[in-house]
């Protein structure tokens, strides 16, 4: 199966991309297609040895829109002068013609060249030309509507067609009849009605277009962050260039000033960098030979060459904007209820038109209050506030969490994340920082305490655990040469194993002692490091114990704050580790977390998450190393932070990019309000509907009220708007 993303032009409303995505879904060789109205793109998983991405935008043009191509980038549709200019010209052709046309009826001075009632041809030639003026204006809206008809996915622009076509012709007839003598039917003309309400259904274009680009700029800016060229040295001289032209491996140049343009390594100089938009730390970060760099860091004071390792669709930034479009591409649970209805809704609309049409012919009403209501019922009735309920309020939301630091993966965990009720906690590294020291070297031999750390910290450079980090650090602290390590291997949950000068060398925790049944005649030292909060690694060498090495962790200082409010939100919280219960016990105290367990293998950790949600419990999970990627993958939500090993992140639907733990709480906290509002969203967009409609029928008309297609135009925007409004309050959710 084989992923792509395109982008899509034609879509106006959900029942466009609704259609477009059902009848991708009905093609042989497409596995799954799901269409984002708001990002404009459908993301489409098919069989590459059945289709190509030329067959796919085929079947694109055949549902009625149009394929761009690649979705490389998130383009925010920035209204230019042109359009604005297009804009406010019609708007002053909208007031002219509504004055020329109903300017008598509130007894406005009229024109007298254009007065209806003694120069009626010139009046409805007038009238007759602005409209020709506004059709040409909204041709795409009536040729989207003819193709959506046509292609049997009626949509928002079918309805607006069928409106002001109907108008329109009948207005033709009777110009005609007036033009032929037949003068007492100067009023019964509709021009006006077809023309504004392609005005206002303009102006809701322009509004929703400026009102969807805000919701991507949070993402935009990431993109941007990078710049466009950078400085590269090859041969020893140096050379301009663009992002495009920087191969891995290059050598790039940054001078204080400037940013950094791809991931990649320090091979020499130094200097702080603002890492800010990716890690959160405010202050600016010291790195120096042989750190690692991210693009679009600021270089504040220093000069660096680093060797560029990370570029293109694969550096930090690309990797982010790639998870926020994806993840926009998928649909929340409860979009399902909107996208059902709006597959019906258009067909549905037509079709009581139609009917409420006929009623009014056969029960003696004139063909000019019949079509009247015909076309006003079409025009409110367009669904375009239900197409933004949903998808506007994903977007927003979505960008609010890049902006957070808080990635994810699959827009139904914006819905999933208010559910949970439990949350478990892996200890090294998310409970605490994962910034281990060596506490206490305990010698069972007469081996010097550097010869024996020369085994270990050459042992630990092969394993990814974050124990190993301050064992490495030691051969580096003390000047020591690291020896070549044979037959490694890695016990997960338990320790590692290899040959160093022909003798077998194992270091591990007890489990591991047990594992080789080797003897265990220290217990009671492992018992009094353990209360301390210590993590223990035994040295062995060919079966006999040299030694036991007490590693200690600093806990997160957010840890304390997130642990009490998640429980002040009645959320269960549970630390699960593959420490020992001492150690556990102690961090768990310190957290003010009550319940724990200890001693967890891999398997056993996913285990323990299957079983609490036999409970009925909705669980999430957090991680961050290789040995929490099966737990993470197991949980109703998985999240890991930046800084964890990349499967965890892999098996992970959440990360936190600021390696921050207060992100879950934020992320609670958007969940929570994400749905209130997409909540909000559909009761007004179908609120809207089922008040709107039957005044549109007529059925308010013997209390007095009905409307006419232009104010049901208006309503229209006006509902699009409420929505708009609403959703752009996601913005402003505090940050914890």
């Amino acid at each position: 199966m084989k992923k792509i993303i395109l982008s899509i032009d034609g879509m106006t409303c959900s029942a466009c991309s609704n259609g477009l995505e059902k009848y991708l879904n009905k093609q042989e060789g497409i596995e799954n297609a799901s269409v984002n109205l708001v990002m404009a793109n459908a993301t489409i998983e098919y069989d590459e040895k059945k289709l190509d991405q030329e067959q796919i935008e085929i079947f694109v043009k055949k549902a009625g829109f149009r394929s761009l191509g690649i979705f490389k980038e998130i383009r925010l549709e920035a209204k230019g002068r042109q359009e604005k200019r297009k804009l406010i010209l019609f708007t002053i052709l909208a007031l002219f013609l509504m004055y020329v046309s109903m300017g008598h009826m509130v007894h406005f001075p009229s024109i007298p060249f254009f007065n209806p009632h003694t120069n009626p041809n010139n009046y409805v030639l007038l009238l007759f030309l602005l409209t020709l003026c506004f059709l040409i204006y909204g041709f795409d809206i009536l040729k989207n509507g003819y193709k959506n008809l046509i292609h049997k996915t009626p949509n928002m622009d079918t309805l607006v067609s069928i409106g002001v076509l109907s108008g329109l012709l009948y207005s033709l007839y009777n110009m005609y009849l007036i033009w032929t003598g037949n003068q007492e039917l100067v009023m019964n003309l509709y021009f006006e009605s077809s023309s504004i309400v392609i005005y206002f259904v303009k102006l809701g274009r322009y509004i929703d277009g400026i009102s969807k680009d805000k919701t991507k700029e949070a993402i935009q800016k990431l993109v941007s962050i990078t710049p466009d060229r950078a400085v590269i040295q090859k041969e020893g001289k140096e050379r301009i260039v663009t992002l495009d032209e920087i191969n891995q491996g290059d050598i790039v140049i940054a001078r204080a000033g400037e940013r950094i343009a791809v991931d990649g390594k320090i091979v020499s100089g130094f200097a702080h960098l603002d890492e800010a938009f990716i890690t959160g730390e405010s202050k600016p970060v010291f790195k120096e030979s042989g750190d690692k760099v991210i693009a679009g860091s600021m270089n504040y004071d220093g000069y660096l060459e680093y060797q560029a390792e990370r570029i293109g669709k694969e550096s930090t930034i690309s990797k982010i904007v790639e998870l926020v479009v994806e993840a926009s591409n998928t649909k929340v649970p409860i979009a399902t209820l909107a996208d059902r209805v709006a597959s019906y809704f258009v067909p549905g609309v037509i079709f009581l038109a139609i009917l409420t049409f006929f009623f009014y012919l056969v029960f003696d009403q004139s063909l000019e209050i019949a079509l009247t209501t015909f076309i006003t019922i079409l025009v409110v009735a367009c669904p375009c506030s239900l197409g933004l309920a949903t998808p506007l309020a994903i977007v927003v939301s979505e960008g609010v969490c890049a902006s957070r630091g808080i990635l994810i993966k699959k827009s139904e965990i914006l819905e999933n994340t208010q559910k949970v009720n439990m949350i478990v906690f892996d200890k090294t590294g998310i409970l605490t920082y994962g910034k281990l020291k060596i506490s206490e070297i305990l010698l069972f031999c007469d081996r010097k305490e550097e010869k024996l750390m020369q085994l270990v910290g050459s042992m630990e450079q092969k394993s990814t655990h974050p124990i190993a980090k301050p064992l490495v650090d030691y051969l580096e602290e003390h000047h020591i040469e690291s020896l070549e390590v044979e037959k490694f291997e890695n016990h997960a949950g338990f320790g590692i194993v290899g040959t160093i000068n022909q003798k077998e060398i194992l270091l591990g925790n007890a489990k591991m002692l047990n594992q080789f049944k080797i003897k265990n005649s220290y217990l009671k030292e492992e018992k009094r490091l353990a209360k301390e909060g210590n993590s223990i690694v035994y040295v062995v060498e060919n079966q006999k114990i040299l030694a036991m090495i007490a590693i200690n962790d600093i806990v997160r200082e957010e840890t304390r704050q997130v642990v009490e409010n998640l429980s002040n939100h009645h959320i269960e919280v549970i630390m699960l580790t593959g420490d020992n219960e001492e150690t556990a016990k102690k961090i768990a105290e310190e957290v003010g977390i009550t319940k724990m367990i200890s001693n967890a293998l891999p398997k056993e950790k996913a285990s323990v998450i299957r079983n609490l949600q036999k409970e009925g419990k909705f669980v999430m999970m957090c991680g961050d190393g290789i040995n929490d990627s099966p737990a993470l993958a197991s949980a109703d939500i998985g999240v890991s932070i930046n800084s964890g090993a990349d499967i965890a992140m892999d098996s992970s639907d959440v990360i936190l990019t600021r390696n921050n733990l207060l992100g879950i709480l934020d992320l609670i906290q958007i969940s929570e309000k994400t749905l209130r509002n997409i909540k909000q969203n559909l009761f007004w967009a179908f609120f809207y509907n089922c008040l709107m409609l039957p005044i549109a029928m007529g059925v308010l008309k013997p209390l007095g009220v009905s409307i006419n297609p232009m104010i049901a135009s208006l309503a229209m925007v006006l509902s699009s708007l409420t929505v708009i409004l609403n959703t752009l309050r996601l913005r402003k959710v505090k940050q914890l």
